[in-house]
């Protein structure tokens, strides 16, 4: 029996209340708990509860029941009872002359929860960022569609593994370091580089946050994006940055360099004649590094002169062609031979003369890569709708890796003569026609130069 003296506060509580004796039957039932079971006090009281709730028989509240009245020890726990449709949390106090229940209609509370987790779930899922969470050993415990997508593996793949087996070798010690400092409870934001399944190298963005239970951590949750195209219009806008700087630069030494040049060959011819039968071979030396003053001078004023912008529409095939033909009696004297694969493109509007310098540069390039013979491929395509596709590749030494990192920096060359100002000039030209260039190469296996461009519809 419940004592006489808490009656009047249960009543006033918006909680249900109600005691059973040792047979099960009702012995009290205040307001709220009629009200929540959708019942009459007067209907309650005196009778059985699995009589006047039979669908309870055989529920989950049967068992913890009878384990509370078995056991004498409280019970607390959560339930759904479909009759009612209605989510109860639920708190029984045993004696021995029967059980006390105290008990909540939590079905809002549910239902707010459940939406907060499906909003969770939908934040998760369908984030176009790459969105994980780890344990705090660092071992994935869950991962999104597009984590899946950045890094080729799947979901099931990923919960076998640990962030270590995702990071290059170089990275992994720092990135431990971010992972422990989020483990801890501080968010790290900071970029590294994660391997693809296929061993691609991927430059992502990443930020790891502690997960947070009762004020105990219990794990890091991760977020990263592929930010390789950002790096890539990064290296773009800097070498854009480069060529303007270079182009204004190169514009003033070119006509500082080519007035006294002139002079000094009029006068050097001057002396040659004059002095003909001495010192030849001094006279010839001289004139050689003269020419190449003078053809370094031309090449920063091709660098430095504004570039066309009454582009036109013109067959880019035929623009090629004409490029192999001029430059098939050099490919001859080092034994090299050009085969070419042009399959039929449609025009694009371009500057025509521009572009002849470039493949004039890149096969020019190609043919001298390979002093002892060799073959140098050219290939153009339709790639898809919107690109046209031209490679240039040979069998040449290669290019060392650090020097490849650097193309297009002026007076940067493998060339024992060279300048590397055609090179920047290409780049700069393909730039002017929104196009792309890369290059990748291997040594002592050749060089393979990749150019992207627009069509103009």
């Amino acid at each position: 029996m419940v004592n006489s003296g808490y009656l009047e506060h249960f009543e006033r509580l918006t909680d249900g209340i109600y005691s059973l004796d040792i047979d099960w039957n009702f012995t009290y039932c205040n307001d709220a708990a009629a009200r929540i079971l959708k019942q009459k006090k007067e209907d309650l009281l005196g009778k059985n509860l699995w009589e006047q709730f039979p669908q309870a028989v055989d529920h989950h509240l049967y068992f913890q029941y009878h384990k509370a009245m078995r056991e004498q020890q409280p019970v607390f726990f959560e339930m759904y009872y479909p009759p009612l449709d209605t989510w109860f949390n639920i708190r029984t106090f045993p004696s021995i002359t029967g059980l006390t229940v105290y008990f909540q209609d939590i079905t809002e509370q549910r239902r707010h929860t459940k939406e907060l987790d499906e909003h969770y779930k939908s934040l998760f899922h369908n984030n176009i960022d790459a969105v994980f969470s780890f344990n705090l050993s660092g071992y994935y415990l869950s991962v999104n569609l597009a984590m899946e997508k950045m890094l080729g593996y799947y979901e099931t793949d990923f919960l076998q593994m640990s962030f270590e087996q995702v990071v290059t070798p170089e990275e992994t010690e720092r990135v431990k370091l971010f992972f422990s400092k989020a483990a801890q409870g501080e968010t790290q934001n900071y970029e590294t580089k994660a391997i693809h399944q296929n061993g691609d190298i991927i430059d992502v963005k990443v930020t790891n946050i502690p997960i947070t239970l009762e004020d105990k951590i219990v794990g890091v949750y991760g977020i990263a994006k592929d930010i390789r195209t950002f790096k890539r219009a990064e290296e773009v806008l800097i070498q854009t940055k480069k060529l303007r700087a270079v182009g204004e630069l190169a514009a003033s030494i070119a006509h500082e360099i080519r007035n006294p040049l002139t002079s000094i060959k009029g006068f050097l011819q001057l002396i040659k004649e004059i002095n003909s039968d001495k010192d030849e071979f001094y006279f010839d030396i001289l004139e050689d590094e003269l020419g190449r003053i003078e053809m370094i001078t031309g090449e920063l004023l091709v660098l430095a002169k504004p570039q066309a912008k009454d582009f036109k529409f013109r067959d880019i095939s035929k623009i090629i062609e004409d490029v192999i033909i001029l430059l098939g009696s050099q490919a001859l004297i080092y034994k090299v031979e050009i085969q070419k694969e042009i399959m039929p493109l449609p025009k694009i509007k371009c500057a025509p003369n521009q572009l002849k310098q470039v493949f004039i540069n890149l096969i020019k390039n190609a043919i001298e890569a390979m002093p002892n013979g060799g073959k140098v491929s050219v290939n153009a395509q339709l790639l898809n709708d919107h690109t046209i596709n031209i490679r240039v590749i040979d069998q040449g030494v290669g290019i060392p890796k650090e020097f490849l990192d650097n193309l297009g920096t002026p007076f940067y060359t493998t060339k024992e003569k060279g300048t590397g100002l055609g090179l920047m000039t290409t780049i700069k030209i393909i730039q002017e026609h929104k196009g792309t260039i890369d290059f990748t190469s291997d040594q002592n296996c050749g060089t393979k130069v990749e150019i992207n461009l627009p069509l103009n519809k």
